[in-house]
C-alpha cells in the first residue's frame, strides 16, 4: 500500500496531487529547482528535495535525481503529473526497477503511445480511425497544407503549420529544435492540416482486473499555437450529434485495450461537424483539463490513479455525467503581441467567488493554481498561472459564472490572457457552441484581445489612480499631512499626473477647491471618497468604486468597468535609461538560440533577425522596418534579461 508519494513535477499539478494525498492520509514529497524554492507546492508538501539548477534539463527532467529524491525522502511511490517525464517510458521503468510504485501506465503502454508515428499505426490496426502520416522528405504541393508535429510530446510544442514547400526546411528545423528542448527528442512527422475541426477527447481509466472505463468526453477546440486554452465537458458537438458519443467511447476503449493500458489516460480525436473523427494521439498521463471531467462526474481522478496503482478494482461502470463544466487556462502571456510569454513578480492574485480549490465544488468556481500573490513568474517553465473552472446545470450558466469571476479578478504584476478569456466566454459564437480550432482566426484575435476597459473607462480609471496617489502622498506626509494635495491659498494651476498605458500617455489635471475636487475634462465627475486604496467617483449621476494598488513602476486600478494597468511617467527621467532609435529590446528574459544576420546587413521589415527561447518556446525577433543592422549586441547562447538591447536597425534615409 502506498504511504508516501513524491510528485516529480511542479506548480498546480503538484498541488493537485498533494490535495488528494492529504485526503487519503498519504504523505507527500515535493521536488524543486532553485527558482521554485519558495513556490506554493514546496510549502504544502510534508517534505521537499532540492534539484540544483533551473533549466528543466538539469532538474525536473533528471530521472536519476528524482529517484534519488524519493529514496532520500522515504517516498515509496512517484506520481509524474503531466509534462516533463510523465510520458517517458524510461523513467517509468527506472522507477519500477528502483522498487518504487509508478503511478501511471505500464512502460510498454507509454512506449506504444510515446511515438505518435508508431501509435497511429497501432491504432489503425485496432480499428480506430486515423489521419494519414506524411514523410517530411517526400512532401509535394498536393500534400499542403501540413502540420509538423513532435513525435515524442504535445502541448503545442514542436508544432508548425506549413503552407508552402519553400518554408518547409525552416519550419522543420524550428520544430525539431523546440521538440528537442521540450522533450529531449527531435523526431517530427507530418500529417494533413485541417484548418477547422473540433478537438474532442475521451477520458479513460483502466485497472489491472480487465475493467476499462470511458468516463466522458471533453471538447478543447479553442487553442492557441495548438495548445488548449478553453476546455469543457461535455462536448457541444457530441451533445448535438446522436450516436457520436457511443462511437467515441468504443474507439477510446479499443485504444486502451490495444496497448494493455492501466491508470488514467486520454484518447484525443479531431472531429468534423458531421461527427466523423480521427485519432490524434493518446496521452498516457493525467491531462491538464481533467478538472472538467471531475466536476461533471464527481470523481477524483487522482484518487483513482493511486488506487489503481495499488492494485484496486474499478467499479463495473463509471458514474453518469451531470451538468456542464468549463475550464480556462490563465496564462502569463500577451495575446495581442503574438502570445508573448510574460515573466516577473505577480504582486496580487485574487479570484473571487472560489468555492473549492483542487476539488469538486457543489457548484460555482473551482481554482487549481500554481501561484500566489508575491510569487515570481519564471522564464524557465510554462507560463500557465492557474486553471479556473466553473460548473453549473447548463453550459451558458457555467460560461457566465466563469466570465464573471475572471472579470472581477485582481491580477497584478504580469500581463495575462484574462481579457481574451472573458471575451471568448461572452462571445455569441461560443455560447452557441460554435467552437472549432479556427475560432481565433474567424472572430479576430485583435478584437478578442482588446482590453475590457474601453477608452472612457480607462480615462476614469486614470483619474482614480491620480486621486489615490495624492491620498497616499498626504497619508505618508510628515508635515501638514491634513492639507489637501496641491493646496494653494490662491489657486494658480492644476496638479498634473501622467501615466502610460501601452503606447498611450494619459494625463490628469485636477484642482482641490473649497467645493471639492475639479478634474479638467470631467465636468460631470464628483469625488465621493478618495483614499490610498479606494476611490469612489460619481460620473453623470452614477456612482462607481475603484480599487487602486501601487507597486514600483506600476499602478493597478480594478473596477466593474475593467482592469487598468498604468505605468507612472517620471517627471525627470534618467537620461541613462534612454535607448537609441531602432533598438530592439528583449521582450522577456531568455536564451539566444539562433542569429540570422550580421552587423552591416541590409534587412527588410518583418525579416527575422534572431530567436529567443523562453518558457519552452522559441520567439522570433524581427526587423521593425527596412534598414541596416547598425549594431548586433548578442550572439547564439547568450542569456539576456528583459529590456536588453539585442540589435539596432537604422532605417534607410
Amino acid at each position: 500500500m502506498i504511504t508516501t508519494v513524491l510528485v516529480a513535477n511542479r506548480g498546480e499539478i503538484a498541488r493537485r496531487v498533494f490535495r488528494t494525498c492529504r485526503n487519503l492520509g498519504i504523505g507527500t514529497v515535493a521536488v524543486h529547482s532553485d527558482a521554485d524554492a519558495t513556490a506554493p507546492h514546496v510549502a504544502e508538501a510534508d517534505a521537499a528535495v532540492h534539484l540544483p539548477g533551473n533549466a528543466a534539463g538539469d532538474t525536473y527532467l533528471r530521472a536519476d535525481l528524482l529517484i534519488e529524491a524519493a529514496r532520500t525522502s522515504g517516498a515509496d511511490a512517484i506520481h509524474p503529473g503531466y509534462g516533463f517525464l510523465s510520458e517517458n517510458a524510461g523513467f517509468a521503468r527506472a522507477v519500477i526497477d528502483a522498487g518504487l510504485t509508478w503511478v501511471g501506465p505500464p512502460p510498454a503502454a507509454i512506449e506504444a503511445m510515446g511515438s505518435k508515428i508508431e501509435s497511429k499505426r497501432l491504432m489503425a490496426g485496432a480499428g480506430v480511425p486515423v489521419l494519414s502520416e506524411l514523410d517530411p522528405e517526400a512532401l509535394t504541393e498536393a500534400d499542403l497544407p501540413v502540420l509538423v508535429k513532435a513525435s515524442a510530446g504535445g502541448g503545442g510544442r514542436g508544432m508548425r503549420v506549413v503552407r508552402t514547400l519553400d518554408e518547409l526546411p525552416a519550419q522543420l528545423e524550428a520544430a525539431r529544435s523546440e521538440a528537442a528542448s521540450a522533450f529531449g527528442d527531435p523526431t517530427v512527422f507530418c500529417e494533413p492540416y485541417l484548418a477547422t475541426g473540433r478537438h474532442v477527447e475521451v477520458q479513460v481509466l483502466a485497472d489491472a482486473h480487465g475493467t476499462v472505463w470511458a468516463v466522458g468526453e471533453r471538447e478543447c477546440s479553442i487553442q492557441r499555437r495548438h495548445q488548449k486554452v478553453v476546455e469543457e465537458a461535455p462536448s457541444p458537438l457530441v451533445e448535438r450529434i446522436g450516436g457520436m458519443r457511443a462511437e467515441l467511447f468504443a474507439a477510446a476503449r479499443n485504444a486502451a485495450k490495444a496497448i494493455g493500458y492501466l491508470g488514467a489516460g486520454t484518447v484525443e480525436f479531431l472531429a468534423d461537424d458531421s461527427g466523423r473523427f480521427f485519432f490524434l494521439e493518446m496521452n498516457t498521463r493525467l491531462q491538464v483539463e481533467h478538472p472538467v471531467t471531475e466536476c461533471v462526474t464527481g470523481l477524483d481522478l487522482v484518487r483513482l490513479q493511486l488506487e489503481i496503482a495499488d492494485g484496486q478494482r474499478l467499479p463495473a461502470e463509471p458514474p453518469p455525467s451531470r451538468g456542464h463544466a468549463i475550464e480556462v487556462r490563465l496564462y502569463a502571456e500577451d495575446p495581442a503581441h503574438d502570445w508573448r510569454p510574460q515573466s516577473g513578480t505577480l504582486h496580487r492574485f485574487e479570484i473571487p467567488g472560489v468555492a473549492a480549490e483542487f476539488s469538486v465544488p457543489a457548484g460555482g468556481v473551482r481554482l487549481d493554481s500554481g501561484v500566489a500573490g508575491g510569487d515570481v513568474v519564471s522564464v524557465h517553465y510554462d507560463p500557465m498561472l492557474a486553471k479556473v473552472i466553473a460548473v453549473a446545470p447548463t453550459r451558458v450558466a457555467a460560461a457566465r459564472a466563469l466570465a464573471g469571476a475572471l472579470r472581477r479578478a485582481r491580477i497584478h504584476g504580469v500581463t495575462t490572457n484574462r481579457e481574451l478569456l472573458v471575451r471568448v466566454l461572452d462571445h455569441p459564437a461560443f455560447l452557441a457552441g460554435d467552437t472549432d480550432t479556427a475560432f481565433f482566426d474567424r472572430h479576430g484575435l485583435a478584437a478578442l484581445s482588446e482590453p475590457l476597459a474601453d477608452k472612457d473607462a480607462t480615462a476614469i480609471s486614470v483619474v482614480a489612480a491620480a486621486l489615490a496617489d495624492a491620498a497616499a502622498n498626504r497619508a505618508s506626509a510628515r508635515v501638514l499631512g491634513r492639507i489637501p494635495s496641491g493646496w494653494r491659498n490662491v489657486a494658480s494651476q492644476p496638479q498634473i499626473k501622467r501615466y502610460r498605458r501601452a503606447a498611450d500617455e494619459l494625463e490628469v489635471r485636477y484642482r482641490n477647491t473649497r467645493t471639492g475636487v475639479l478634474v479638467d475634462g470631467h465636468e460631470d465627475l464628483r469625488v465621493v471618497e478618495a483614499t490610498p486604496e479606494t476611490v469612489v467617483l460619481q460620473v453623470s449621476g452614477v456612482r462607481r468604486t475603484f480599487r487602486v494598488a501601487r507597486y514600483p513602476g506600476l499602478v493597478c486600478v480594478d473596477s466593474p468597468l475593467g482592469p487598468v494597468g498604468l505605468v507612472p511617467v517620471e517627471r525627470f527621467p534618467d537620461p541613462a535609461s534612454q535607448v537609441a532609435a531602432g533598438s530592439l529590446l528583449a521582450p522577456m528574459p531568455g536564451t539566444v538560440v539562433r542569429v540570422a544576420v550580421s552587423q552591416g546587413d541590409t534587412v527588410v521589415a518583418g525579416q527575422p533577425l534572431l530567436w529567443l527561447e523562453a518558457m519552452k518556446m522559441e520567439h522570433r525577433i524581427s526587423a521593425p522596418a527596412d534598414g541596416v543592422v547598425a549594431e548586433l549586441a548578442v550572439a547564439t547562447g547568450d542569456q539576456v534579461e528583459v529590456g536588453r538591447v539585442l540589435a539596432v536597425v537604422k532605417e534607410r534615409e
